[in-house]
């Protein structure tokens, strides 16, 4: 998580270094900036955003394999009950015993399985939550860090601007 954010930060001041050694448009306060490193930087910046929501897309995929394994217990309960029904039936004595006892271990069994979809899914929420929390929190130190730099490029700027000015000034004066 802290790398992902240090490579965003990086990869901001790579877009201001560029920016800064860009070649400026004479008497206007526009840029010339290299087309195909400001799109490089810009996919690498894309690719290193995504990856709390790679984390948050994993901890799905391993809900439903948790959902899966509770699925294929129960489904092996529930066989296992069949079976010694089956088995118990065979005795008439037994009969009633064996029934209430097939219905009591599938009773666990939808319990034990409920609970662990229950278990699952709260997990699941948890790291979900907690990607989103981590990503958002990146994407506003991203957007604080480009506000900052922005805001510094307007000071630098508007100091150009003032300095072109006063030479305008200065030329207008002199009669020309």
């Amino acid at each position: 998580m802290a790398n992902e954010s240090i490579d965003i930060l990086y990869l901001i001041d790579r877009l201001e270094e560029l920016v800064a050694r860009s070649f400026q448009v004479p008497l206007s306060s526009h840029v010339a900036v290299h087309r195909q490193r400001l799109l490089d930087l810009i996919d690498r910046m894309r690719v290193a955003m995504p990856a709390d929501i790679r984390g948050a897309r994993e901890v799905l995929q391993k809900q439903e394999e948790v959902l899966a394994q509770a699925q294929e217990e129960a489904a092996r309960i529930i066989a296992r009950a069949q079976t010694e029904l089956e088995e118990r039936l065979k005795d008439e004595a037994v009969v009633r015993a064996a029934a209430e006892r097939a219905q009591q271990i599938v009773r666990e069994g939808e319990e034990r399985a409920q609970a662990l979809v229950r278990d699952a899914e709260t997990q699941a929420r948890e790291r979900l939550d907690e990607a989103q929390r981590s990503a958002q929190q990146q994407m506003e130190e991203a957007d604080l860090y480009a506000l900052q730099t922005m805001r510094r490029l307007e000071t630098q700027i508007n100091n150009f601007l003032s300095t072109i000015r006063k030479g305008i000034e200065t030329m207008e004066e002199r009669g020309h």
